[in-house]
């Protein structure tokens, strides 16, 4: 029997490790789902906590998409890249659908940079330079993420040696962060979504 899809299961264990939520409970005795945007992901909790809880939940929510898409496949039974994928996809639904926590996660763009990270540094890099090129234009970070997860999905379009499963999945993670953002996308359209400014990520400034 493949191990594969055992793997799938732990790539979604994995990605469903609520970072923001353990830090805000354990070290602010917060819980960032009733905080600033309820969101569980790296920016509500600069929003909420300050940077000084942002860092590790960011690094750790990057970690969580990156370890199963590095480590797996050397571990499972198969060769195909399809299995690669399907880890990711797995580590990057975990987290916005994190079982811990009813269900509920981030928007998936730290975990999906996790995932580019080790399946494709190139497709991160040009993810990374669009997000902070779109920051810096919008100063708005949903704007910067959703972005960055496009650039994402066309430099899958263009990037060699990833074949069709490479290809199918960036337009997956295009999709998804964008289809996460909808909530933000609904407060641009009304002129309500949070940006950048001196409170932002202020410790302990609530927004």
């Amino acid at each position: 029997m493949t191990s594969a899809p055992l793997f799938v299961l732990a790539a979604y264990v994995a990605g469903a490790t609520p970072s923001a939520y353990w830090v805000g409970r354990l070290f602010y005795g917060k819980d960032l789902r009733t905080l600033g945007s309820c969101n569980l992901g790296a920016t509500n909790a600069l929003r909420v906590l300050g940077w000084r809880a942002a860092v590790p939940v960011i690094l750790l929510d990057i970690f969580k998409g990156f370890a199963p898409v590095w480590w797996f496949p050397g571990l499972d039974d198969q060769t195909s890249l399809w299995w690669t994928v399907v880890y990711g996809a797995a580590a990057i639904v975990g987290h916005v659908f994190s079982f811990w926590v009813r269900f509920r996660g981030g928007k998936g763009v730290a975990t999906s940079a996790g995932v580019l990270a080790a399946l494709a540094p190139a497709a991160a890099g040009a993810g990374a330079v669009a997000w902070v090129v779109a920051l810096l234009v919008t100063r708005t970070v949903s704007v910067a993420s959703m972005v960055a997860a496009l650039a994402v999905g066309v430099a899958g379009v263009f990037l060699p040696g990833i074949g069709v499963p490479g290809k199918v999945f960036f337009g997956f993670i295009a999709l998804f962060v964008v289809w996460a953002h909808r909530s933000n996308i609904a407060r641009l359209l009304a002129g309500e979504e949070p940006r950048i400014d001196a409170n932002f990520g202020r410790d302990g400034a609530v927004e």
